[in-house]
Formats: structure tokens, C-alpha cells, sequence
């Protein structure tokens, strides 16, 4: 009897460790997507107005755009520049989503989401002219990109079509007239 309560003891002690491991495992591939930096992460944990965090989200695209570029124009061989070029590109989208994300919650959440909607308006723009321009330029490598390159320009066309909607759905800053 008592080894059957000691064995017992000892397997639940043992579901928890594990349940345990799994949790904090859970926990921490939550606390920062795979596309930041633990710097990235950071700023965006201590920035708590929704428009700074959509404002960092475009940043870090801005950021991988330029990477891109410069791998790009790269003429000498480098070794995994595909892999390169993807992981920039898989980057570019996860950060436009998490801007998209961030202006959908701030639509229920805060009032004055129209500096972000416009930001988002102005520069993903600005990033989809980029990106539409190395799709036209084509390029020896360019098979080796072409799905991620397609993801990230259709997730900057989704963007932009939700932040037109936001757009209209906030309309136009209201105008304060003198008394």
C-alpha cells in the first residue's frame, strides 16, 4: 500500500515537471515572434500606446526592406542567400501582420488610431512600390524567393486595404470650429 502511494507521489510529481517544462517552454515562444530581435521585443513591450508599437512594427519592416535591397544588389556568390533573402522577406511580413494586428485591436480599443492608419497608408505604399519593383526585375536568384516575395506583397496589400477601411471607418479628424 504504501509503495503504490509513494509511486504515485513520485508520477505526479513527474506530470508536473513536464507539464511544468511544457508551460514555460509555451510561455516564452509567446513573449517575442520569430521575426524580432530580443532588442525589437523589447521596444515593443515598453512601448504602451498602440500607435508607438504600430509605428516600431513599420520600422522593422523599413529595416528589412533595406536589407533586402542591399542583398540584392550583391553581385558576389554568398552562401544560403536564399535563405537569406526568405528570412528578410518572412521578417518584412511578420512585422507589416503584426502593424495590421496592432491597428485592427486599436480600432476597439483606442480612439485615436488615425496617426497609425495614416503612417501604415503612407508607408506600406512606399514598401509595396519596392517590393513590386524587385518582383519586375526579376533575376537569377529570384526563384528562390519568388513565394516569399509573393507572401509579403499580398500581406502589404491586405494591409493596405484594411487600413483603408480603418480609414473610413474613423473618417476624417474633426474640424473644431471657433465658438
Amino acid at each position: 500500500m504504501r509503495r503504490k502511494r509513494i509511486a504515485t507521489v513520485i508520477l505526479a510529481l513527474g506530470t508536473c515537471a513536464v507539464l511544468g517544462t511544457v508551460f514555460a517552454a509555451m510561455t516564452h515562444a509567446q513573449e517575442r515572434p520569430d521575426f524580432l530581435s530580443p532588442a525589437e521585443a523589447e521596444k515593443i513591450r515598453d512601448a504602451q500606446n498602440p500607435n508607438r508599437r504600430v509605428e516600431l512594427f513599420l520600422d522593422f519592416a523599413a529595416d528589412r526592406i533595406k536589407k533586402l535591397q542591399y542583398e540584392l544588389q550583391l553581385k558576389s556568390p554568398q552562401m544560403h542567400k536564399s535563405q537569406i533573402l526568405n528570412g528578410l522577406l518572412s521578417g518584412y511580413s511578420g512585422c507589416i501582420d503584426e502593424a495590421d494586428d496592432r491597428i485592427q485591436e486599436g480600432r476597439e480599443t483606442d480612439p485615436n488610431m488615425r496617426p497609425s492608419i495614416k503612417d501604415m497608408q503612407k508607408r506600406a505604399k512606399e514598401y509595396l512600390a519596392v517590393l513590386q519593383k524587385i518582383k519586375a526585375a526579376g533575376g537569377p536568384e529570384m526563384s528562390s524567393f519568388h513565394d516569399a516575395l509573393d507572401d509579403a506583397i499580398d500581406g502589404t496589400q491586405d494591409a493596405l486595404k484594411d487600413a483603408s477601411s480603418a480609414s473610413k471607418e474613423f473618417g476624417a479628424v474633426p474640424v473644431r470650429r471657433k465658438p
